[in-house]
């Protein structure tokens, strides 16, 4: 044993290509910062966008959602081709993308061409995520420290969502919309260098041909599922053809592409993975907690401005106290799995979510500010210690080999829990909310009350034109119907938290110490010999 250690400790230091891996925690850490920010900080720029360019509803639309929608789409696409060409080579080219895309967006003088720009910094979103994941895999081998490295890792996931429509409703109160995107440059043009002076290069083993029909196979899937999931939950009726269609083809190519990696020698994605409960199970938690989280998220500010009447800025830094919680369970992470173990860790994290979720259920039509500040922390501590012990528990059961193609997986039940999410729960809102004013409203018209039934924004519109005591009676009785549809909907939200715990049982007791395999160096890398070391 102690032979095989002396000859694993060059190529330990040698994974790091000569620098200290905390340093390269950190150039990964702004990466990831910047894609989190660059998926929320469009969103309180939509006005202004929509002022300057004139775009119709339609091209609206595709400006907002043709991020999330095309790096979803190809997370599976370059977290393997990472594997196959070298993950530090994605990464970088994914920074030089970005940065192309932002000036891009920055410029566009049409809408067409914003919604082309913001496409391009979805493929440079995909490129950058899973290789950030990656590559933190292989230089933290030791599964101690890469828990503390992923807690911080996912800390500042946690931040840049937060970070986005504060950053941008900054910049527009000093600068035109074209700034949120300006914002990205600058650390790209100093990220690019960096990460190609400290980074270390890595790749799979490299066996058989890269499955280029396979990948492309699982784009046009994940593309088709994730938009027909996002119109389900804009409100958009379940047997829309332009919901339909997308739904179905997605799930044929998934489909194909499952039967088709099952067959070939070298799959692109080894399914086998999804045979080992840790990682399956680990999977199957991260869905279901950003299910939670989003739909939750969307709900709660929309009751916040509407209902209690905050500004924008004021709803942001009222769920603030959410986003603290969540960095504080990300940097306590590590500790916590190293005490109580990856089963006991998500398991509780799910059950302190769902406290926090009927704790929440207390809410009413008044502003009770110390219900929602312990509500918001509970909620973001729990999510985030279920995200942080599922993330580990999936990443470290991968082999290091197809860590790409993990961290790929990862990142794709991120967002496919996300658009879930948000249709699942806004399903359910509707559906609880619309009768309360179906039946109709004393003193309001029939057609008032139909239309006020759509949403609850429609209805505060419906009863400024109404004005007098219908007007006041419409705006009451839409606001009691909301409440009482945050309260089913968080009841529905509580269940599936209490599943994701159930299910979390499958998870391993203990945090063991795992042997792995330690990267080659660099000039080096073509061998196919690998030490084993045992941490």
């Amino acid at each position: 044993m102690s032979g095989t250690t002396t000859a694993a400790a060059p190529r330990r230091r040698a994974a790091g290509a000569g620098a200290n891996r905390w340093v390269v925690l950190v150039v990964l850490c702004v990466s990831l910062l910047l894609v989190a920010v660059d998926a929320t900080v469009l969103h309180v720029a939509v006005p202004a966008v929509t002022e300057d360019l004139r775009p119709g509803a339609i091209e609206l639309l595709w400006i907002v959602d043709v991020y999330p929608l095309v790096c979803a789409a190809l997370l599976i696409l370059f977290g393997t081709l990472g594997d196959r060409v070298g993950r530090r080579r994605v990464l970088l080219l994914g920074y030089a993308l970005f940065g192309v895309a932002s000036a891009l967006a920055a410029l566009a003088e049409t809408a067409q061409v914003l919604i082309a720009a913001r496409a391009l910094l979805g493929v440079g979103g995909a490129m950058i995520m899973p290789a950030t994941l990656s590559i933190l895999r292989q230089v933290f081998p030791d599964r101690r420290e890469r828990a503390l490295a992923i807690g911080i890792w996912s800390a500042v996931a946690a931040v840049g969502a937060a970070v986005g429509p504060l950053l941008g409703g900054f910049l527009l109160e000093h600068f035109w919309w074209g700034s949120v995107f300006l914002v990205n440059i600058p650390l790209m043009l100093v990220s690019l260098p960096v990460g190609r002076l400290l980074l270390p290069e890595s790749k799979g083993d490299g066996r058989g041909p890269w499955d280029v029909v396979g990948a492309l196979m699982a784009a046009g899937g994940l593309f088709g599922v994730v938009l027909g999931v996002k119109r389900l939950g804009g409100g958009e009726p379940v047997v829309s053809v332009l919901t339909v269609l997308p739904l179905v083809l997605g799930a044929l190519l998934l489909a194909g592409f499952v039967r088709r990696q099952r067959r070939r020698t070298y799959p692109l994605v080894d399914l086998a993975m999804f045979r080992r409960p840790a990682f399956s199970t680990s999977v199957g938690c991260i869905v279901l907690a950003m299910l939670a989280l989003v739909g939750l998220e969307l709900i709660a500010a929309q009751y916040l401005q509407l209902v209690l009447g905050l500004s924008p800025l004021e709803t942001g830094l009222r769920l603030l106290p959410l986003t603290f919680a969540a960095m504080a369970a990300g940097l306590a992470g590590a500790r916590l799995l190293r005490r109580f173990g990856p089963r006991r860790m998500v398991c509780a994290g799910f059950c302190l979510t769902a406290f926090a979720v009927l704790l929440l259920t207390a809410m009413g039509r008044a502003d009770d500010w110390a219900l929602l500040l312990t509500g918001f922390v509970l909620l973001g501590f729990g999510l985030e210690t279920t995200l942080f012990g599922a993330y580990e528990s999936m990443l470290s059961e991968a082999p290091q080999e197809q860590s790409g193609g993990a961290a790929a997986i990862g990142e794709t039940s991120y967002q496919l829990g996300a658009g879930i999410g948000i249709a699942l729960l806004g399903s359910v809102m509707n559906a609880a909310y619309t009768p309360g004013l179906a039946g109709g409203v004393p003193g309001v018209p029939g057609s008032a009350s139909v239309a006020a039934g759509h949403s609850l924004g429609e209805a505060y519109e419906v009863a400024a034109q109404l004005g007098g005591p219908a007007g006041v009676a419409l705006r009451r009785a839409a606001g009691d119907a909301f409440v009482h549809g945050l309260h089913v909907t968080l009841l529905v939200s509580a269940g599936l938290l209490v599943l994701g715990a159930v299910m979390a049982l499958r998870l391993p007791r203990v945090m063991q110490c795992e042997e792995v395999s330690v990267p080659a160096p660099r000039d080096a890398v073509k061998s196919p010999s690998q030490s084993r070391v045992s941490v």
